[in-house]
Parts: C-alpha cells; sequence; structure tokens
C-alpha cells in the first residue's frame, strides 16, 4: 500500500524509550487503566443529552418561538461537537474500553453526527497520526483548492485572501462530511487499497448512503414531519446547527497542526523521514490552552494534541499527568514543546499560519509572527 513508502528514522530511541517507561509506570504506580474512568463515562452521558434531550423537546413541538427553537439546535451544537471530540474520539482510537466490541460500538455515535466511522478512522486514525503533515500522505491538510494548509501545496492566487475567506469554510466542515466528503474519501481510500478487511465496493458505498439517509431522515425528517414550525425555519435552524458545530470543530483540529512552528517534512526519494515517528509528532503538533480544565474537559483533551498523538490509546481524561511527564522529558532530551497559552491565542496564530501560506511558497517553521508563549 502507498504509505508504506514512507520510513521514520530510529533516531532518538533512547528519549522514546525512556518516555515509554515513565509514562507506563505512572499507570502501573497508580495503579490506573489507561482507558476510561468514572469521568469520563459521566462525560459521555451528559453530551449525549446535550445532544439528543434538545432534540426530543424540539419533537413535542411545545416550543414554538423561533427564538426558542434556534436555542435548542445551538445546544445540539454544542453536545454534537461533544460527541465528535469526548465520546468517538476515543473510542475510535481504542482509548474508550478494553473491549475491541466496546469501542467500535460506542464509536459508531459518530454516524449520528453525519460522519462515517470508517471513512473517519482511515483519514485520522491512519493518514493523519502516522503521517502528521506531510503533504500527501496527511489527507487532513488536503482541503480543496481554496485553502492552502501546506507550504508544498501549490501557491495559487486565491491564496493571498485565505487568512480573510478560511473562517467561513470552516464552518461547512460538517455539512459537506454528511453531503459530499464522506463519498469522495470512501472510493478514493477504495482506488488507494488502504481499507482493512474484505473490501466490496459496491457494499461500502450502499452502507454509507444508508447511514447518511438514515441521518438525514432523524435529524431533519422528523423535525419537519412533526413540527409546526414552517419548513424553512426548520432548515435554517438545522443548517445554523452545523455551521455552528463544523466552526468549532474545524478550529480545535487545525490549531493543533497548522500553525507556525510546526514542521511539514518531506520524505526522501527513498521514503525517509528525519525523526523516529514518535519524535515527528512533537515536531509537528502544538497544544493550545491546557490550564483551562474547563475547556480540556469540554474539547476532549485534544487541547493536549502532542500527548494525543504521542499516546492515541490513552483516554484523555489522562492526558494532564501524561503531559507532565512529557515536559519533562522532552526537555531533558532537548526538543520542542510547542503551546500556546490560550485557545485564542492559539487562533490567531493559526490566522497568522494562514496568511503566510497564502503569500510565500514555502513559509520556514518557527518563524517570526507567534504571538503566543511557546514553551
Amino acid at each position: 500500500m502507498f504509505y508504506h513508502a514512507v520510513h521514520f528514522n530510529k533516531n532518538n530511541t533512547e528519549f522514546v524509550n525512556t518516555l515509554r517507561q515513565r509514562v507506563n509506570s505512572y499507570f502501573t504506580d497508580n495503579q490506573l487503566s489507561k482507558q476510561a474512568n468514572a469521568q469520563m463515562i459521566i462525560k459521555s452521558f451528559i453530551m449525549l443529552t446535550l445532544y439528543f434531550v434538545p432534540f426530543i423537546v424540539l419533537l413535542t413541538d411545545t416550543i414554538s418561538n423561533p427564538w426558542e427553537q434556534l436555542g435548542l439546535w445551538l445546544i445540539m451544537a454544542i453536545g454534537m461537537s461533544g460527541i465528535g471530540l469526548g465520546i468517538m474520539h476515543d473510542a475510535n482510537h481504542g482509548a474508550y474500553s478494553k473491549s475491541k466490541r466496546t469501542n467500535d460500538f460506542i464509536g459508531m455515535v459518530i454516524n449520528l453526527a453525519g460522519v462515517s466511522q470508517l471513512n473517519w478512522k482511515i483519514q485520522h486514525n491512519v493518514l493523519h497520526h502516522c503521517y502528521t503533515n506531510i503533504q500527501g500522505y496527511d489527507d487532513s491538510l488536503d482541503a480543496g483548492a481554496m485553502l492552502r494548509f501546506s507550504p508544498h501545496q501549490p501557491l495559487l492566487p486565491r491564496h493571498r485572501y485565505q487568512h480573510i475567506y478560511a473562517w467561513f469554510l470552516y464552518t461547512l466542515q460538517t455539512i459537506m462530511w454528511a453531503l459530499y466528503t464522506d463519498f469522495k474519501r470512501l472510493n478514493h481510500y477504495l482506488k488507494l487499497g488502504i481499507i482493512p478487511g474484505e473490501v466490496k465496493p459496491k457494499q461500502l458505498n450502499l452502507e454509507l448512503l444508508g447511514w447518511k439517509l438514515f441521518y438525514f431522515a432523524f435529524t431533519l425528517g422528523l423535525p419537519l414531519l412533526l413540527l409546526s414550525t414552517p419548513w424553512w425555519w426548520t432548515i435554517l435552524f438545522f443548517l445554523a446547527m452545523q455551521l455552528v458545530a463544523g466552526f468549532f470543530l474545524a478550529l480545535v483540529f487545525l490549531v493543533a497542526h497548522v500553525m507556525p512552528p510546526c514542521d511539514y517534512p518531506l520524505p526522501t526519494e527513498g521514503g525517509d523521514i528525519e525523526n523516529h515517528s514518535l519524535v515527528h509528532q512533537i515536531y509537528t503538533s502544538c497544544n493550545f490552552a491546557t490550564d483551562s480544565k474547563w475547556f480540556s474537559w469540554f474539547v476532549g483533551g485534544l487541547n493536549f494534541q502532542i500527548e494525543h498523538h504521542l499516546f492515541p490509546n490513552i483516554c484523555h481524561v489522562h492526558y494532564p499527568e501524561v503531559a507532565k511527564i512529557l515536559k519533562l522529558t522532552t526537555a531533558e532530551y532537548n526538543l520542542p514543546y510547542y503551546h500556546y497559552t490560550t485557545f485564542w491565542q492559539a487562533i490567531v496564530g493559526h490566522g497568522e499560519m494562514l496568511k503566510m501560506l497564502g503569500s510565500e511558497e514555502n513559509p520556514e517553521p518557527q518563524m517570526a509572527g507567534v504571538s503566543a508563549k511557546l514553551e
């Protein structure tokens, strides 16, 4: 398969072994499981409640005020984001439970947000996590001709303005996944031959179509059928939910990698990458707002992006403690640990990166203009 052409260097093995030993010792010494705990289960219940309870209230048709209805849809957007960030993400990484069957079952909740579980696991777990910020391999860098997320992508005249219009495009992320992106990616992955197991293209496309029809029938069809609200209001409110959730989800993922200090390495002609695979994750990932407990809780620990990329099989509720070990170990081995103090500073940094990528062929990493403190 095509991604086997990339080979990570075996340098930094002492750092990798030391880090793994220290993290494993933390869980062993404290007699902790690396999977979900009671805190995670409570969070899952809250996020599912935020999504489904407002929806049930809407379907009772007891709320006639349009603004109140819009409020319920926006609460659903919060729940939708929380489900994506804090439930299905861990489950689809195998970090929610020791049971693969349980993880697969919980991870299926992503289908209720209009996104294919199969596509997501390939795009995110395989292509993004293994080949972070490597052009041609990390599928998350491919955002179409309107956006340039890597200095190794073609620079087009329109990109000069991407730091202005990109924010609007981010709002379209979830609705595009539901309507178009999943179909495009499934058939792209079929051509690449990277879908595991016995592959039946027609069956996979029919299954994907079935999930999409179920999603739209459930989330949009039921309100259109049961509510006395004008149909066009319901469609607008549904779109508002998608735009809010799409914007927030896009930001959380993009400020973790499309940032001024992050590297964008290319493999040599022989397919070699300079660093060890784990060290590669350190150079291509960025943390943000890790001191905010409530923010970390809501975004499923994805503000601890470096920890997540090094240990995706560990449930995010453990990341604050893992971060203490990682910061100490990277300092000992003279490796970077990129961190923006607040989410807003990270957003500003991402905007600066968009502007640089829109005006230069190959902007250098760790360039001037980073407005947040880096540790």
